[in-house]
């Protein structure tokens, strides 16, 4: 079990996405995401239809949300899928410590007929 596991968060971590979760949005709202005893942070939180944790949004995975839900427009997000996954190229002071990075579904291809398969084989050959 790696660490990140055993701390309890109200937010969406690394660990909670893998390798990859397809999510439907919800919506995107701010929030005041500081710790107890600390000073307001308001930051945008992004939350899905799959789970109760959202996630906390930066510049990047804001523009790269945009790309995936085909808008800036974040009220248009809503009932978009999105895949987040962890990223072990993500750095914070410097130093890589991996996060949460957001794409596009990968679009699914055709299912083939096995009761006609492709005639891969009858193709004329050049020589």
């Amino acid at each position: 079990m790696r660490i990140g596991e055993l701390k309890d968060s109200k937010y969406l971590k690394k660990e909670d996405v893998g390798t990859g979760k397809l999510l439907t949005v919800k919506e995107l709202k701010q929030e005041n995401v500081a710790g107890d005893n600390q000073p307001e942070e308001m930051k945008a939180v992004l939350y899905f239809n799959e789970v109760a944790k959202g996630m906390v949004m930066n510049w990047t995975n804001l523009q790269l949300a945009a790309k995936a839900c085909g808008s800036e427009e974040t009220d248009e997000w809503t009932g978009k899928q999105i895949v987040l996954y962890e990223d072990p190229n993500v750095s914070f002071g410097g130093k890589l410590v991996g996060g949460i990075r957001i794409r596009a579904p990968k679009t699914a291809q055709a299912p083939v007929d096995e009761r006609n398969p492709p005639d891969d084989f009858n193709d004329p050959i050049p020589f």
